[in-house]
Parts: structure tokens; C-alpha cells; sequence
């Protein structure tokens, strides 16, 4: 399959950019990005074109993996899923349910794979976990952190705008709701109170009864961030833990590019598509409505 890379930031450059050049089923056919020098200094490094128009990538391409902010990621999804390309997004999906939704519509109306990458689902041994406790089911309770120090420390996401907006929760929220949906089920209600600096709590009450705490952060002091993510489970199997990450982003992603493939291939639906982000996009726009009053 031959897929162009839109988006030339920092986590195109360290993740999707390498594992699209490695994965052996892929050809990586070209970079388009908004810094037409930055879009060249990639393409350059990885011997693929960069593309002056995005037009002239989708004319070249069966798919796009999109490494944008999310605003700019749904309008370029949505105009990618019209030309009839496979869609490999990164989360959140859009910056608010309505785009989200477009891009869902435009994805169903063309008949296109899709596929969000959220690092933990596709993160071999953490997404081995969570398929292994969704079937095993029986959960009481589930409590989540993500904390982290992106803006207290010398971190190349800090200078992110859409970061800076939205911070913790529609940056790291989308990895919470990646772990408990698909384990828990959905979400039926959701409150949620503002701690210091962009940090959000959430409590969340999920279908069948099961709830959930989240505790979401990117302006903890660096010492309060050293055991970064994680998630522990109780209910009638006992206590479970999230394991630690056993790969870097990029083998992640390769897995991926492997559901994209298998998706595209098949036409069945995998449970991280644009449905499901959408869904992550809709609860956060819940959670965020509330920290805002």
C-alpha cells in the first residue's frame, strides 16, 4: 500500500515518518506538510518527494497517515476520505464532536479503512492487556493517571498551540478512554473538576455499572511524574495493571499500519476506526464543558 505522511512536527518526524520507511508492506510514497521547508528536510531524510500540494500526494497515494493538530487533521481527513484514500489518523480525531463527526461521515460515505492511533492499543504487551481483561470482564472500578511534565520541563511538544488550548485532557485524556472503553464499555456520564495548571479529574460512569477515575496532566513537576501512565483494574478476577510500555512509538505505529492494511484488505472494521475516536472526541467534549463553567 503506498501512503503519504501529512504533518511535519516533532512526532511525525520520530514516529511516523520511521515506521512508515520501515514497515515492509508499505511504500512510503511522500510528504506533504503546511512548512513546505519542513516537508522537504523530511521527505529528504527518508528519500521520498515532498509534495507542494496535497492534492498532487492524494493523486499518489492509496492512503494518508496524518500527523496534524487535530483542527487541521479533520479537515485534511475529511478531503483525504473524498478522494477515495485509506485513513491512518492519530488522536484526538478533531478538536470538537462536530468535525469528528464529518470526518466519520466522510469516511462511511466513501468506503474508506480507518484506523486512530492510540499508542497503548497498539502497544503489543498494553494492548495485549486490555483485549485479555475486556474479554475477561467483571470490573468494579478502574482508576487511570496520566501525568505528565511536557510544560514544566524543556519538552519538544511544549510549543505545541493546540497543546497549550487544549492541554492534558485532549492530549492525553484520548489514552485513558483507550484503555477503559474497550474494557469497561461506554461511557454513560461524566463529571469532571480542574486541579493546578491544565490538570483535569474526571469520574466517569460506564454502561453496566462499572466507574472510573482519570487523573490527567502535563504540568506536574518533573518529580511528580516519574511513574508517568498507568491504570490498575479491581472486580471479581482481583487487581490488574496496565504493564509498562515494552516497545518504543514506532513499533506501535507498525502495528497500525498492520490494521490499516488488514482493514483495507478485508473491509471489516477495527475497533480503534474513526467511530470509536469519535466517540473519545464526544467525552471529551463533555468533560471539557464542564471544566470551563
Amino acid at each position: 500500500m503506498r501512503i503519504g505522511l501529512l504533518g511535519t512536527g516533532p512526532w511525525a518526524g520520530l514516529v511516523h515518518a520511521p515506521a512508515l520507511a520501515a514497515h515492509p508492506d508499505v511504500e512510503f510514497a511522500g510528504v506533504w506538510g503546511r512548512r513546505p521547508e519542513a516537508a522537504k528536510t523530511l521527505a529528504a531524510a527518508h528519500g521520498v518527494p515532498a509534495h507542494q500540494a496535497v492534492d498532487d500526494l492524494l493523486a499518489d497515494v492509496d492512503a494518508v497517515a496524518i500527523a496534524l493538530p487535530p483542527d487541521v487533521q479533520a479537515e485534511y481527513a475529511v478531503r483525504a476520505a473524498a478522494a477515495g484514500k485509506h485513513l491512518l489518523l492519530d488522536k484526538p480525531v478533531a478538536s470538537t464532536v462536530d468535525a469528528a463527526r464529518a470526518v466519520e461521515d466522510a469516511a462511511a460515505a466513501a468506503g474508506v479503512a480507518s484506523v486512530v492511533f492510540f499508542t497503548v492499543r497498539f502497544g503489543g504487551a498494553q494492548g495485549d492487556w486490555i483485549d485479555e481483561q475486556a474479554e475477561r470482564g467483571g470490573w468494579f472500578t478502574a482508576h487511570c493517571h496520566w501525568i505528565g511534565s511536557v510544560f514544566t520541563t524543556d519538552s519538544p511538544y511544549a510549543a505545541s498551540p493546540w497543546r497549550q488550548q487544549k492541554g492534558a485532557l485532549w492530549d492525553v485524556g484520548p489514552h485513558a478512554l483507550s484503555v477503559l472503553l474497550p474494557v469497561l464499555g461506554d461511557v454513560e456520564r461524566v463529571v469532571a473538576a480542574p486541579g493546578p495548571g491544565d490538570t483535569a479529574h474526571l469520574i466517569l460512569r460506564h454502561e453496566g455499572g462499572a466507574s472510573s477515575t482519570v487523573t490527567l496532566s502535563l504540568t506536574a513537576p518533573p518529580e511528580a511524574s516519574a511513574l508517568g501512565a498507568g491504570a490498575e483494574l479491581r472486580g471479581t478476577a482481583g487487581v490488574t495493571r496496565l504493564p509498562d510500555r515494552d516497545g518504543p512509538p514506532t513499533a506501535a505505529y507498525g502495528r497500525a499500519l498492520d490494521a490499516l492494511l488488514a482493514a483495507a484488505a478485508t473491509g471489516a472494521p477495527h475497533p480503534c476506526d474513526v467511530r470509536f475516536g469519535r466517540r473519545v472526541v464526544e467525552v471529551l467534549a463533555q468533560a471539557e464543558e464542564q471544566l470551563l463553567r
